[in-house]
């Protein structure tokens, strides 16, 4: 019998054990119950809320997008403007380098073209003032010298033969531009 009552013991403790279990299993479903239903009770409170304050909540929402989006466009409209003033920079820098190429590009070949020129013989800007001048000059005294007072001067003239024009021979460019740089003697008056 006593294992009857070992038996007997064990199940009865198991009885009190599934009890208490249920039990507590009762009082938990309860709480859980009781906690949907207070969350459904928020929820109901929030629409009816939100149903009479959601013209209000709207308006502010919309004012703090507002502010929002004028504190975003200052902020990438200051770096926007640091970016164009970045661009405009390099842009002027570049235009610099290009416009200082351009000209160094020029002067070596103009300078090119000078050396060719004189290589060739040809007279530069310099040689053919040089030769004006001095043509000018010449000019200028055959003028005072053919102009003599009087009567005189034609009837000699008259009596003289004619004078035979003198043969130019063309020297190279280069020698008549050397020639053209020194100074004409004066012309003798006969």
């Amino acid at each position: 019998m006593a294992k009857l009552k070992k038996s007997s013991t064990k199940g009865g403790a198991r009885k009190t054990t599934a009890n208490a279990s249920g039990a507590q299993a009762e009082r938990l479903g309860k709480s859980i119950t009781e906690s949907a239903q207070q969350i459904w009770l928020a929820g109901m409170g929030a629409f009816n809320r939100a149903q009479a304050e959601g013209g209000k909540l709207f308006e502010s929402l919309v004012r703090d997008g507002l502010s929002l989006e004028q504190t975003a466009r200052k902020f990438t409209g200051a770096r926007a403007d640091m970016v164009r003033d970045a661009v405009e920079g390099t842009v002027g820098q570049a235009r610099e380098r290009a416009a200082d190429t351009w000209d160094k590009l020029e002067k070596v070949f103009e300078d090119r073209v000078q050396r060719a020129l004189v290589k060739l013989g040809v007279p530069g800007r310099d040689d053919l003032n040089a030769l004006t001048e001095r043509v000018e000059r010449l000019t200028a005294e055959l003028r005072k010298a053919n102009a003599t007072p009087g009567a005189a001067a034609p009837a000699k003239a008259a009596r003289k033969p004619a004078a035979k024009k003198p043969v130019v021979r063309k020297a190279p460019a280069k020698k008549a531009a050397k020639r053209a740089t020194k100074a004409a003697p004066a012309p003798t008056a006969e």
